[in-house]
């Protein structure tokens, strides 16, 4: 009985500990400094050896311009058996703050003279003068510790640091010698190089850090500048130079392609066709496996797809044709067949042709992932051409086909939209709500906002007259018979004038004019939705598109950066936030780090 009194009375204790350790930081944190350091004080006076609630007495005493007292613990603790070295700093903080600095930098040189008589110090030493932003201190403490203890290594605190004092070249040149040394520091430095490094060339950051790794490749050819350099060409999207880098990487690491094939995707990515062909030609001309070359294959014909005019069509299919004699049509060359077929569908008119295709292909031995892929391709077909139910047996097969794979969720997604496209609003609800916890950030945005503009349209309107209209238009656009959609569109506007679906509407009209090239009148939709639903969900939408509208089609920077500025201030929480900010400060002419 008397130990579990005992154990009750300990456990008591401790809670009443915890929480007034809990309510003297919030207290601090508040700016409530006398009631912090009532509680701070009864802490540290029970547990004397917490220099975390020494400091925090200290600082409430700073708080309250209370620095005798400050000095008075500092120098009581400094004068015990256990010298703590960073309370030489603390001491010489608390004299920095009444610009007593002759006294400051005394007892920030006892702090660094401390290391001499116990190296292992200037890491704490160095980061606590980090704490009070003295970088110079912390930089001579960090090498100091380094001269009397080799096996100590403060380069990365340094680099860091030579970063925040603006010393670029020193901060490149150290975090280089890093990853010689050891190649695992490489995406922390190359995290690093991405707060200074821009996508401008001619950028202060962009040239020291190239002319720093351009000197080191002359004095010893390392492929880790090549890989250096390639990323940085990565980074300013030259990718012809980039190319050069990874050519030289390849010619001396055992032929590798990974890093062209890699910077290919991204030129592609980047819609940069002319440089990814070059690639894919160098892959295919290089590569060992007709595995390797069929995939670099289907790089070639997905940029063809992008480059070719309509005029030229006839050729691209021949170009696949070709590729299927070489390679056949059988599961080897799925992806390429779901490409090939595509481009019939949706560009070419020949939609009958490129559902035989994909059910003959269907018909062969396929993996469960590769059956589900060319289903879905098949299912996106028939809703274009507007065979609904096929559709969803097909989308429902694919769910069943893959369970645990993230084209499952896909595919569900597509049964909601089918279903909305049809004008089953109900059957789209049940699946949007089932989505909108999918482990995919994609597909679970895209069904909260299928889902809400559903279930707002839906509200004032029993009928959901509106709402089937611009169902019907968004089919459209999506088979691209754009005027079409854009009819539809307009009669919304005029006959459920005031009515929620309008935002909605205005938005889809801007970016069908924006599609079509009819650049003023995408410009009078976004104005109109800024104007009448300016706390709207879609206002951010309207701002962003509206400047990237100004910026890149209708020549007008001022007005551009004046419409990222809106959005900058009116919408923080917008997932628009930090492409808008940076557009806003590349237009206004800041370095953008």
């Amino acid at each position: 009985m008397r130990t579990l009194l005992f154990l009750l009375s300990i456990l008591c204790c401790t809670t009443v500990f915890s929480q007034n350790d809990l309510l003297a930081k919030n207290y601090f944190e508040q700016g409530d400094f006398e009631k912090a350091l009532t509680l701070y004080e009864k802490l540290y006076e029970k547990n004397p050896y917490r220099t975390d609630y020494l400091l925090f007495v200290v600082s409430s005493h700073q708080q309250l311009e209370q620095f005798q007292r400050a000095e008075q613990l500092l120098q009581a603790k400094l004068e015990g058996r256990d010298v703590n070295p960073q309370l030489y700093i603390e001491l010489g903080h608390n004299f920095s703050l009444q610009n007593k600095e002759t006294e400051a930098a005394t007892y920030y040189d006892m702090a660094i003279e401390y290391i001499d008589t116990v190296p292992h110090y200037a890491n704490a030493v160095g980061n606590h003068f980090e704490k009070y932003s003295l970088l110079d201190r912390a930089i001579e403490a960090y090498k100091k510790g380094m001269a009397l203890d080799p096996k100590k290594d403060f380069n990365m605190q340094l680099a860091r640091i030579y970063g925040e004092q603006g010393e670029l070249e020193k901060m490149f040149d150290t975090y280089v010698s890093l990853m010689e040394g050891n190649p695992a520091y490489r995406s922390i430095a190359q995290r690093y190089f991405s707060y200074y490094v821009t996508d401008d060339p001619t950028n202060a950051a962009n040239e020291l850090l190239r002319k720093t790794l351009l000197k080191r490749l002359q004095q010893q050819p390392e492929i880790l500048y090549n890989e250096l350099l390639s990323w940085l060409f990565i980074q300013q999207k030259e990718y012809e130079k980039a190319f050069i880098q990874e050519k030289a990487i390849f010619r001396r690491s055992e032929e590798n392609l990974r890093g062209i094939i890699d910077l290919a995707l991204i030129a592609m990515e980047d819609k940069a066709y002319a440089p990814a062909m070059e690639m894919v030609e160098f892959i295919i001309e290089n590569s060992y496996t007709p595995e390797a070359k069929l995939l670099a294959q289907q790089y070639k014909m997905q940029i063809a797809l992008e480059i070719t005019e309509k005029s030229n069509y006839d050729s691209l299919i021949a170009q696949f044709e070709a590729l299927f004699e070489t390679y056949g049509k059988g599961p080897e060359t799925y992806l390429l067949q779901i490409d090939f077929n595509h481009f019939l569908a949706f560009r070419n008119d020949k939609k009958e042709t490129a559902i035989a295709n994909l059910k003959e292909l269907l018909a062969r031995k396929m993996s469960p992932y590769q059956e589900a892929r060319v289903k879905m391709e098949l299912a996106d077909i028939l809703v274009f051409d507007e065979k609904f139910n096929e559709a969803l047996i097909y989308y429902s097969q694919i769910q069943k086909k893959v369970q645990s794979d993230v084209l499952a969720q896909e595919a569900r997604f597509k049964v909601a939209r089918t279903s909305y496209f049809k004008g089953d609003f109900e059957w789209a609800q049940i699946q949007l709500d089932v989505l909108k916890k999918s482990t995919s950030q994609l597909i679970a945005n895209d069904a909260m906002q299928l889902s809400l503009m559903i279930q707002d349209n839906s509200l004032e309107d029993s009928t959901q007259t509106a709402l089937k209209k611009f169902a019907k238009a968004d089919l459209l656009a999506l088979r691209n018979k754009n005027e079409a959609a854009i009819t539809i569109l307009e009669n919304i506007l005029q006959d459920h004038k005031g009515e929620k679906i309008e935002d909605e509407t205005l938005l889809k009209l801007a970016q069908l004019f924006e599609k079509t090239g009819d650049f003023q009148r995408a410009k009078l939709q976004y104005l109109k939705l800024i104007e009448l639903y300016s706390d709207d969900i879609l206002a951010d939408d309207a701002y962003f598109h509206l400047a990237k509208l100004y910026q890149n089609e209708l020549d007008a920077p001022d007005k551009a950066r004046e419409t990222y500025e809106q959005l900058i201030y009116s919408f923080a929480d917008s997932i628009y936030f930090v492409e808008a900010r940076n557009e806003f400060r590349r237009l206004r002419g800041d370095a953008i780090n």
